[in-house]
């Protein structure tokens, strides 16, 4: 019975990672370019990220917020057909595979030679489903060191670190195996790093930006 049981409970995890897989390689940021703009996300900007950050900067406020939205949802999207799906056989698993399989896919999309964006929106919104409490926290914490440091790659990559730290202590250890893997993912998508210690990674002053962004279109108006 119990080995019969196995390729049940992996199968029901391989199809959730590969759910959530495909959905994340739907780049919003990438339509969103390509529809205003003709052009690849990779070729606008800085980093030619496909991603809010970059789309926003470049293009526009609405345009990154649409980014946004697209992003988040493809997550929701592939946890909520893993649980649909397989929660009956695998619980919890089935969302946090999903999850992990659309951050993933958003970073290494098959269909763009494997490269994508860095995947924080996916994984604020995963991290939530999977562990309500800890994926708050592990958001607000990454939120924190962005405004402290005005570094938004530090503030990425602290999110999945943060969480899995959060998910080891609550007792989680699959969950906290995942998201390890998913945290080095993040910290290697996050290279701007390795720029801190020679200060010439760019900072960016959320706050300031905000107000300067809004501030204009009263100005204008």
């Amino acid at each position: 019975m119990e080995n019969a049981l196995v390729p049940e409970l992996l199968r029901g995890r391989v199809f959730s990672f590969l759910i959530g897989y495909f959905l994340g390689c739907i780049l919003t940021g990438e339509i969103t370019a390509r529809v205003l703009t003709g052009k690849s996300a990779s070729e606008i900007g800085r980093s030619g990220n496909p991603g809010m950050a970059n789309i926003m900067e470049n293009l526009g406020f609405v345009p990154g917020i649409c980014t946004l939205a697209g992003d988040l949802l493809k997550c929701i999207a592939a946890v909520f057909l893993a649980r649909r799906w397989f929660s009956g056989s695998i619980g919890d698993a089935a969302a946090l595979y999903a999850a992990a399989g659309c951050i993933v896919g958003h970073d290494y999309p098959f269909w763009r030679k494997f490269n994508g964006g860095k995947g924080v929106a996916s994984s604020c919104i995963g991290f939530f489903l999977i562990e309500p409490l800890s994926g708050a926290v592990s958001v607000l914490s990454g939120l924190a060191v962005v405004l402290f440091t005005k570094y938004l790659c530090l503030g990425g990559a602290a999110i999945p670190v943060v969480f899995t730290l959060l998910l080891v202590l609550e007792g989680h250890m699959e969950k906290a195996a995942v998201i390890g893997l998913i945290a080095v993912i993040s910290v290697t998508k996050h290279s701007d790093i390795l720029l801190i210690p020679g200060g010439t990674c760019p900072k960016t002053d959320v706050p300031a930006a905000i107000r300067k962004k809004f501030g204009r279109k009263n100005v204008q108006k």
